[in-house]
């Protein structure tokens, strides 16, 4: 059934060719197209607008050929139609075709300029990434003014390809991670003078310093916060910890810590650090002497060498445990800030630190453990590979090293050795005469000569064309130069011309590599919208030429062949771009008598 504003038409939808599809009625006005599947119980059901269909192709006309219609969309997709017969297929054709045309002038008459498509919906953050993109690049700025605001391309189009550029503008500052400080925290308490009450002033960042230095600490804080205490608990008693290591009073210590379990894991030395510290020493090399070099220098000798007089104190064995050697700390404060931040958590939250701290830890062991099984392979194979020098014998060179005092003696002898092994009789007959004369120089040239005319050059050594091409090259260089002499070899030809003709000649460069990017991409032409787009490229390339004329013809005469030089290859990548522009339209104007839409 059809009428003047609408086609009804029993089909199949089809995904592709090859499936058997889904039978049902078609409905098209318009406005819109409408499928509607026979089994009312398929979610195969279409609506679709004919302004976002572009085009459409359709399959030959023959007795062994389905009757199929492809309506194409902009970008990429297709709904693919099998009829009964191939007049219901060319009845919906020429009925698709009309309805394309009436959207596209519909679209032209509401708006002259092109506009951005339907479906991109910009966001304030992408809109504020290409202004300030388009602010930092002046050059892009004016390839943007010139050819989206001069009404060549469409916003869609221009940033379609700088989608990178746009992805590394907003990369382009990474966030700076802060390191960790190298002044050591001070356990110094303050006090406020009137009363016996001490602070301590203990900050995210400290926090974070403490953990990193203390293992035992942080793996205390999982342990014991919320469960057994609360936060405000647990830095109150390991401030007090602190405060009676600052007394240097092992005593008081060891007596505070009898009697509370929980203080005691801050006042004794940290076990976790002493296991990291043993896993340090298995990883130094074993034939590595420490001991081999002591009293060398005064860099081995205690307190590098300088005498003092200190007596040390015998502590008994229970109060060990609670003992603290301010060298380690040094070490252990050096080496954490060596390492660096390995965490990259907000330092607010107290317990997601010591978790990061926790798994990067964990993660560690793990490739200790692959590390240290590595090491012992190594250990074992240099063992077993390793020679002892007091117990090899003399090392002969394996070779006599081979001395010529006057090489011509070698190359001719291995010359003359050379031409008897191939056995040239000639050359055996033929005595060769290093001094001759001049008449007999004379005759063996005329000779040559002579050969050269009656048989000619078997294999020439460069073709004549390539010759007189190279040297035409040359001269014409030469002459060109020769008044330059004495500028500046780096100098190129674009730093010679007016500051004005040198931006407006790689804005014109830059512009025609726009055009043609574009312009290559859009082939082959299979839309209607391919086919406006690539029109307007045309146009705008073919403004350019005159500019161009106009520009050479502007420039001093002394520069003038420099610069035609330099717009040479523009000239001849816009002829290219025509020249397949002009072959596409005789192919498709020959083939408008079969298909009369010029879209198949």
């Amino acid at each position: 059934m059809a009428d003047g504003g609408k086609v009804v038409k029993r089909a199949k939808y089809k995904s592709s060719v090859k499936v058997p599809g889904v039978p049902g009625v078609l409905k098209m006005t318009r406005e819109r197209f409408y499928f509607m599947p026979n089994d009312p119980t398929l979610t195969t059901k279409l609506n679709v607008e004919f302004k976002l269909i572009k085009g459409h192709k359709f399959s030959k006309e023959g007795s062994s050929k389905q009757a199929l219609l492809n309506l194409t969309q902009d970008q990429g997709g297709n709904y693919l139609f099998e009829f009964d017969s191939f007049p219901d297929r060319d009845q919906c054709r020429d009925f698709v075709a009309s309805a394309i045309a009436a959207c596209g002038e519909v679209g032209k008459a509401t708006s002259e300029k092109p506009a951005v498509p339907h479906d991109e919906q910009l966001s304030a953050t992408e809109m504020g990434r290409r202004i300030k993109l388009l602010q930092e690049n002046s050059e892009l700025q004016k390839l943007h003014r010139q050819l989206v605001i001069g009404g060549t391309l469409s916003e869609a189009e221009f940033w379609a390809a700088r989608k990178k550029l746009l992805e590394q503008t907003e990369n382009k500052k990474p966030k700076q991670r802060v390191a960790l400080k190298n002044d050591m925290w001070s356990v110094k308490p303050l006090s406020d003078g009137q009363t016996n009450r001490v602070t301590f002033n203990l900050t995210p960042e400290v926090i974070h310093q403490i953990f990193a230095e203390k293992p035992a600490v942080r793996q205390a804080y999982l342990n014991f916060v919320p469960g057994k205490m609360s936060e405000k608990e647990f830095w109150t008693k390991y401030s007090r910890a602190e405060y009676l290591h600052s007394t240097k009073n092992i005593v008081a210590a060891f007596a505070e810590a009898s009697e509370d379990e929980e203080l005691a894991v801050f006042l004794k030395q940290d076990a976790m650090l002493a296991s990291e510290a043993r896993k340090k020493i298995r990883r130094v090399d074993p034939t590595l002497d420490m001991e081999a070099d002591e009293g060398d220098d005064y860099m081995h000798l205690p307190d590098h060498g300088l005498p003092q007089v200190e007596t040390k104190e015998i502590l008994e064995p229970q109060y060990e445990p609670f003992k603290r050697s301010f060298s380690q700390y040094l070490n252990q404060h050096a080496a954490v800030v060596l390492r660096g931040r390995v965490i990259d958590v907000e330092l607010g939250d107290t317990r997601s630190v010591a978790e990061a701290f926790t798994r990067t830890n964990q993660a560690e062991l793990a490739n200790d453990v692959s590390d240290e099984n590595a090491y012992r392979e190594r250990i074992n194979k240099v063992t077993r590979v390793a020679e002892i020098e007091d117990l090899q014998g003399p090392r002969d060179p394996p070779v006599a090293l081979l001395s010529i005092k006057d090489p011509r003696d070698y190359f001719d002898s291995q010359q003359a050795n050379a031409m008897k092994a191939l056995g040239d009789a000639e050359t055996g007959i033929r005595q060769l005469k290093f001094s001759v004369s001049k008449e007999e120089a004379f005759c063996s040239l005329k000779d040559s000569i002579s050969e050269i005319n009656s048989q000619g050059l078997i294999e020439p050594i460069i073709s004549p064309e390539v010759a007189l091409k190279v040297f035409n090259g040359l001269s014409q260089n030469i002459s060109s130069t020769k008044y330059h002499l004495g500028k500046n070899p780096h100098e190129s030809v674009l730093d010679q011309l007016p500051s004005a003709t040198k931006n407006e000649l790689l804005l014109h460069w830059t512009s025609i590599q726009e055009l043609l990017k574009h312009f290559w991409s859009s082939y082959p032409i299979t839309t209607k919208y391919f086919y406006t787009k690539v029109t307007r490229l045309k146009d705008a390339m073919s403004q350019i030429y005159p500019k161009l004329q106009e520009m050479k013809e502007s420039v001093q005469s002394d520069m003038r062949h420099q610069v035609s030089l330099l717009v040479q290859p523009m000239l001849q990548a816009l002829d290219a771009a025509f020249a397949h522009y002009d072959a596409d339209v005789q192919k498709r104007s020959a083939k408008s008598g079969e298909r009369p839409n010029g879209f198949v």
